[in-house]
């Protein structure tokens, strides 16, 4: 199962750049560039990036 490894400041500054990439579908010239918007964009909302579990990279802070 997929465990939140993404911390919410992280989560923020994803949403935000992914939002900013796939704008420029419809902004400026037309190519596929905006669809690497889509990969910040589902992680930051997930919660979760596979790159991160596969190292064991964890940036929540840990409950005590």
């Amino acid at each position: 199962m997929m465990k939140k490894n993404i911390h919410n400041l992280e989560r923020i500054f994803r949403i935000l750049a992914g939002v900013v990439l796939v704008t420029l579908a419809f902004v400026g010239p037309a190519n596929l560039w905006f669809l690497l918007g889509l990969i910040p964009l589902a992680t930051g909302l997930i919660g979760w990036c596979p790159p991160y579990a596969l190292f064991g990279i964890n940036t929540c802070k840990l409950k005590k």
